[in-house]
């Protein structure tokens, strides 16, 4: 699928042999994407004043009352993966800026903000 996206500039979609849609990668993942997929990682620091489980416990609660339809995926070693489905009035710019305004507070690291794949796209 990943070579399709880099070579093609239109794909239709079929399903058991019927055609199910048409469109740019963009455009199908807009409509029929999930929504986002968010890694954030903590900071790991021998002098912290919190203890990483703590902070990943904090992180958590901060990450489900923003967002109610983040879903956790995994979570290991102060590493956290959520999908955070549709949600109205959840945009790139949104979602980045409440992550980029809670990297102090919660002492996160590193994060990733991305698309739904087209694997994961279901027309």
């Amino acid at each position: 699928m990943e070579e399709c996206e880099a070579l093609c500039t239109r794909m239709a979609v079929m399903v058991n042999g019927r055609f199910q849609c048409l469109g740019s990668t963009q455009h199908l993942k807009a409509k029929f994407g999930e929504g986002y997929s968010l890694i954030i990682k903590l900071r790991v620091g021998s002098g912290d004043q919190f203890s990483l489980e703590e902070k990943t416990r904090a992180l958590m609660e901060f990450v489900g009352a923003t967002f109610p339809s983040a879903q956790l995926k995994d979570q290991h070693d102060g590493l956290v993966h959520y999908r955070v489905g549709k949600e109205p009035g959840l945009t790139w710019a949104r979602l980045f800026g409440t992550v980029e305004r809670a990297r102090a507070t919660y002492d996160i690291e590193d994060y990733s903000v991305s698309q739904t794949t087209l694997e994961q796209v279901s027309p």
